[in-house]
């Protein structure tokens, strides 16, 4: 009887892909099934450096400089092991932290944004090296130094989404470039808040554009071979969406070394 029933129901689901193959390939399945995935928590290391109240270093492999202890960064940082880190193109990404494994923890997560490389970290597949701000901000409130004073715990984490809100994306224009060489430190991207590819188009050129090189860290560096004519559209590519975004001449004529400039635009977290 049991071999009876089961044909009959497979006679009857296949009639009804019969009626409907439309239902045989459902494509927002497989996006919510990517979405949940994408939710879920994993297990990582976590350590802490520098100050118990500080953003860790002071700017860091990323390039950020002293923008890791201001708004809206305000020191809720880490420097990621190999796989966060990823030889700089993990800069900038957002996590989702909270640990459990200890008395002094919350169990309620917070946000970090990886700002620097912890190279050594490599005892799990998965380490923050987390500011002494953003351990401390996992524990029970009042509980931060005995939660610091554990100094490795385990934890679990989560990628999420950067949210800036109100901050447009920033160039900070790099101390070392000149007519024939630009390069420029990239902060504040909402959205996946890590870029794969940046593209720069000059004033004189309408359909040209030219593929910057990753320098280090969040910095990206285009060497022309002859002068730059600004003032320059910069396009970024968003790593993991592939979302891409043109801030139109964001780098004015009469461009300086060492000076920021701001776009009006931003990625949609």
């Amino acid at each position: 009887m049991a071999f009876v029933s089961f044909s009959l129901f497979t006679l009857l689901v296949l009639f009804s892909l019969l009626l409907n193959p439309t239902s045989a390939f459902n494509p927002k399945l497989l996006n919510v099934s990517k979405l949940q995935s994408s939710t879920s928590w994993s297990p990582a290391g976590a350590t802490w450096y520098g100050s118990s109240t500080g953003a860790g270093s002071d700017g860091g492999a990323c390039g950020y400089g002293t923008a890791v202890d201001q708004a809206p960064f305000s020191s809720m940082v880490s420097a990621g092991g190999p796989s966060l880190f990823n030889s700089g193109k993990g800069c900038g990404a957002c996590y989702r932290v909270k640990c459990t494994a200890n008395q002094a923890c919350s169990g309620n997560p917070v946000t970090v944004v990886i700002t620097d490389e912890c190279a050594g970290c490599v005892a799990e597949s998965v380490h923050f090296d987390l500011s002494g701000t953003a351990f401390g901000a996992m524990a029970i409130s009042g509980q931060e130094d005995q939660l610091r004073n554990a100094g490795v715990l385990q934890i679990q984490y989560r990628r999420v989404q950067c949210n800036y809100p109100g901050v447009s994306i920033a160039f900070h224009v790099d101390s070392g470039s000149n007519p024939y060489y630009f390069a420029s430190l990239i902060e504040y991207e909402d959205g996946d808040g890590d870029v794969s590819a940046v593209d720069l188009k000059q004033e004189l050129d309408s359909s040209t554009w030219h593929s910057m090189q990753q320098s280090w860290g969040a910095i990206w560096k285009l060497n022309s071979g002859s002068p730059l004519q600004a003032p320059f559209s910069i396009r970024l590519t968003s790593a993991v969406s592939g979302h891409t975004i043109v801030a139109n001449n964001v780098i004015p004529a009469g461009w300086q070394p060492g000076q920021t400039y701001r776009s009006v635009i931003n990625f949609k977290s």
